[in-house]
């Protein structure tokens, strides 16, 4: 199969309710992840590096970060004539209400499905962080028949977003026998990623079916209620570096892992492409001190730097201590200030002298613009 005959859909607000502060201003592909990336980024980059030409990015509420983002696609190679990138507000349906859940979102963008004349679509949503080479699934897909394939990883259950599916019992084939939703669960279980790819036709088929039964759950009225009727097969993606964000704390702990140098490996494995700002080379003070950390351009870095995330532009005083911390674009930590443990936001500005501590389990979050 080849990547031309797929279409993408990207879900750029579902789960953003799980990041609270973060997802205030924004929706949760906009969320920035790494020194200078955002989590649309990684579907994105993952779909264009699979073949796929043409994508859809459904929106829902406060997008405009998002579209100032990913703008005509170009950073992707998807600033097409023919194809490229789709931006899908929720306003298609004679309506002027917002999306309540995936079905509506779908079923409100059927035109734009009906005019694509790609036979498979692969959805995907922005809270799970990873890199992958989606070629490997299609050929999956295509070899086993199935109506379905679901992309799950193997670990402890997520919390704190809606509707998650785990696959209870699976076949050596790779079809899915028996699965549940919301498990309730300590162990490490098998569970969705909501990366799923079917033909276009089995999609709308279900979708307006489900729609005009006013269903609610995509992954209890679609794929559990046709487990049985269906081919639904699981494909592993456990071996990739896989980070599900479901909470403040996971998003701390997932970004924090990227500073080893084995799961930075495995994540940016292949090409994630972002829009770049242009900014002049980070200056490193003479009396800095930085240890393992990643640091964007643009920073003035004069204080002690560990195990951090510096985003564009920030800028550490003299004397400041910043210790297991993220700090996002144009944050300012004034002289002989101390963090450990904190997540601030764009524009956050710390003044001389302040002290903010957290614990990795529970981080101190600023939110955009904030002044201490």
């Amino acid at each position: 199969m080849n990547g031309n005959r797929v279409l993408g859909i990207v879900f750029a607000n579902i789960h953003e309710e799980a990041l609270d502060s973060l997802t205030a201003m924004r929706t949760m592909g906009s969320v920035p992840f790494c020194s200078r990336y955002r989590l649309i980024d990684f579907p994105l980059s993952n779909m264009v590096d699979s073949g796929i030409t043409k994508i859809g990015v459904v929106t829902n509420s406060n997008f405009r970060s998002l579209m100032d983002h990913i703008g005509t696609g170009k950073p992707w190679d998807l600033s097409r004539k023919t194809d490229g990138l789709f931006i899908l507000p929720p306003f298609s349906l004679g309506s002027v209400k917002m999306w309540g859940n995936r079905i509506d979102a779908i079923y409100g963008n059927m035109n734009f499905l009906e005019q694509c004349n790609q036979t498979y679509v692969l959805m995907s949503d922005c809270n799970h962080v990873l890199s992958m080479d989606y070629s490997d699934l299609f050929h999956a897909h295509e070899e086993s028949g199935a109506d379905i394939t679901i992309v799950g990883v193997k670990g402890k259950m997520p919390s704190n977003i809606g509707s998650v599916l785990t696959f209870d019992k699976v076949n050596a084939d790779g079809r899915i026998t028996d699965m549940s939703l919301d498990m309730d669960s300590d162990d490490d279980v098998f569970y969705s990623c909501n990366i799923m790819i079917m033909k276009k036709y089995l999609l709308e088929t279900l979708v307006s079916a489900a729609y005009s039964k006013n269903e609610v759950s995509f992954q209890r009225n679609i794929i559990m209620a046709n487990v049985n009727k269906l081919k639904i097969h699981a494909y592993d993606a456990t071996d990739s570096f896989v980070g599900t964000i479901d909470s403040i704390q996971k998003y701390y702990e997932v970004s924090m892992s990227v500073l080893e140098k084995e799961n930075r490996k495995k994540l940016f494995k292949h090409t994630i492409s972002t829009k770049e700002r242009d900014d002049m080379p980070t200056i490193y003070g003479i009396e800095s001190n930085l240890k393992n950390s990643l640091v964007a351009d643009g920073c003035i870095i004069e204080g002690e730097v560990e195990n951090c995330i510096i985003f564009k532009g920030v800028k550490v005083g003299k004397g400041a201590v910043v210790k297991n911390s993220i700090l996002m674009q144009d944050t300012v930590v004034g002289n002989n200030a101390k963090l450990s443990c904190v997540i601030a936001d764009k524009k956050v500005s710390i003044n001389d002298g302040v002290e903010l501590a957290g614990a990795e389990t529970f981080p101190v979050c600023l939110t955009k613009n904030t002044r201490i």
